[in-house]
């Protein structure tokens, strides 16, 4: 596979990884998270908006591998 396609390919599946990811981690804070204390609440909302980072950086390194010649 070419570099150009893995980039394409992984464009489009952080885009819809990260609007699937958003909506889900919304919907459980708003659930379950809300009803309970401040620094409850501070702290699911801190992870759960660092945790899309992890898959996002080993899905762009993919992207950037360079073709086998």
């Amino acid at each position: 596979m070419t570099m150009r396609t893995r980039k394409f390919i992984g464009a489009i599946t952080l885009l819809v990884y990260l609007v699937v990811y958003s909506i889900l981690a919304m919907a459980f804070g708003a659930s379950q998270v809300v009803g309970g204390s401040n620094f409850l609440q501070v702290l699911y909302f801190f992870a759960a908006g660092l945790a899309w980072v992890v898959p996002a950086g080993l899905l762009i390194r993919w992207m950037q591998r360079p073709d086998q010649t």
